[in-house]
């Protein structure tokens, strides 16, 4: 198995942790997303998208670091990486969607590329976007803990093991330290991001582990 991953990317951050809690090993192939390395003639012949992570596994390739993890959990489904019961499963499903689909693309390298580019927006001002897009999009998740009373001293967020929930958070939570976001808003988040920061699986695939 290999995985072509970059070391700052959040989304291969997220399969990182995957594979480690399944206790699976793959190769892990840097890429580079600062010198365009992804957008090389030689990468785009192994994903025609030119993005991180990128997972083989024999003849299998998949792109998308959600459809990555589906792929982990159903041919690896001890250690699962969901809550038990169906309801519980989608909540914990619709708050990992929450930052993979909608917070995330709004904050991520190429939208910030493409605000300096067309927009003339600096790095002040493209750390002002960021921030405000993964507030926003905290602000909700939030809410939703505070509604069901969810507390980090109960367990992780969905089970009393780290879920797809957790995967996602952690290195959302990254971002937003990056980008300035006031998390003194979001004490439920910022107990929860702790509790799985300190997780083998978490702290072995962190960015600073890694090479490129």
């Amino acid at each position: 198995m290999k995985l072509y991953s970059f070391a700052q990317s959040s989304a291969s951050y997220r399969v990182r942790i995957g594979l480690a809690l399944k206790g699976l090993e793959a190769e892990i192939i840097p890429i580079s997303l600062l010198d365009n390395s992804h957008q090389s003639e030689e990468y785009r012949s192994i994903n025609p998208q030119g993005r991180v992570p990128f997972l083989v596994d024999g003849d299998v390739r998949l792109s998308q670091s959600l459809a990555i993890l589906d792929y982990l959990e159903e041919t690896n489904p001890a250690s699962s990486l969901y809550p038990e019961t169906p309801y519980e499963r989608a909540k914990c499903r619709a708050f990992a969607h929450v930052i993979a689909s909608d917070i995330f693309p709004l904050q991520n390298l190429s939208t910030r590329k493409k605000l300096a580019a067309d927009f003339g927006a600096d790095e002040a001002a493209q750390a002002n976007w960021s921030a405000d897009w993964i507030a926003k999009g905290f602000a909700s998740l939030e809410h939703e803990l505070c509604r069901e009373n969810k507390i980090a001293d109960n367990g992780y967020l969905f089970a009393e093991y780290p879920t797809l929930a957790d995967i996602c958070l952690v290195p959302q939570m990254r971002n937003a330290r990056r980008y300035g976001v006031d998390l003194s808003l979001f004490p439920r988040l910022v107990s929860f991001d702790a509790k799985a920061s300190e997780h083998e699986a978490f702290t072995s695939t962190a960015p600073e582990t890694q090479v490129g």
